[in-house]
């Protein structure tokens, strides 16, 4: 159900609020560019910072604005299995085609207490969900035999693995057949390598033909192709975490004048030194001059 090159959309603000032209914007940008899928509300998108109400408005502006033509799949998660389960309910309501939803985060539940969360929230709202495993954020990994008994409920349909391990997708793939999706960019394609439909990705905000036509030159077998796309997005990929996401992603959008690079608190601009880095990352990639 869920492919290819999914991008993990930024939120654009103005003066502190969210920017709904330039959300649209930025949506038609993607399906410009090969984008195969639109996941607002995630960490990308600041999910953390934004209210059940804008959460809403983004996903019925993002909804119209593809007009049906690819996937949207918001983030729905939330450490309350209540909130994610209300989440998720606006989500539908609002027209969109499945929820991607974060382990819960700050509680640290045991493995019967994940599944519990999910089952709850897939069995309630008949939403294709995909689970989205990212320990960085979370304090903790599903462990795969978890993932295995989620994916035999008929709306679990996936995974985002953002754990930064191939064993983790090599032992969920082992054991049942759900779709995994790569949450770590630099891991698309040895992920893809081992099983793997896709990623959602961070870089796709700024290059997204590039990592749409990574996961197509894979899936079309041309292995050598697909590796040098690999090998070009790197270290843009790199420079991209060299703090939390996405600080360094809005201040590259910035330098691309792709958008004001607005964050919302917590959340404070790149510091000077990542900022030299990220720029001379960017000309390399010949993303902004010399």
């Amino acid at each position: 159900m869920f492919k290819g090159s999914l991008v993990a959309l930024i939120t654009p603000f103005k003066n502190g609020r969210v920017d709904k032209e330039k959300l649209r914007e930025l949506v038609d940008f993607h399906l410009e560019n090969g984008t195969e899928g639109i996941v607002p509300c995630g960490c990308t998108g600041e999910a953390f910072t934004l209210n059940f109400e804008e959460r809403g408005q983004i996903i019925e502006t993002v909804v119209e604005e593809v007009r049906g033509r690819i996937p949207v799949v918001p983030g729905t998660g939330s450490s309350s299995t209540q909130v994610a389960l209300g989440l998720t309910r606006e989500a539908k309501k609002r027209g969109a085609d499945g929820a991607l939803v974060i382990t819960p985060f700050g509680n640290k539940p045991n493995p019967e207490g994940v599944y519990n969360h999910y089952a709850q929230i897939a069995q309630e709202v008949k939403l294709p969900i995909i689970l989205y495993n990212v320990p960085s954020r979370t304090g903790m990994s599903i462990p795969p035999e978890v993932v295995a008994r989620l994916s035999k409920i008929s709306n679990i349909v996936g995974i985002k693995e953002a754990s930064g391990s191939l064993d983790q997708v090599s032992r969920i793939l082992n054991l049942c057949d759900i779709t995994v999706l790569s949450g770590d960019d630099s891991l698309t394609l040895p992920m893809l390598a081992v099983g793997a439909k896709g990623v959602i990705s961070t870089v796709a905000n700024l290059v997204p033909q590039d990592m749409a036509e990574l996961v197509n030159a894979f899936f079309q077998g041309d292995l050598e192709r697909a590796k040098k796309l690999h090998f070009k997005l790197f270290p843009l990929i790199k420079a991209l975490f060299l703090e939390g996401n996405p600080i360094p992603l809005k201040g590259a959008m910035r330098l691309r004048g792709m958008l004001n690079g607005e964050l919302r608190p917590p959340l404070a601009p790149l510091s000077a030194g990542n900022l030299d880095t990220l720029k001379e990352v960017m000309r390399n990639y010949g993303l902004i001059g010399k």
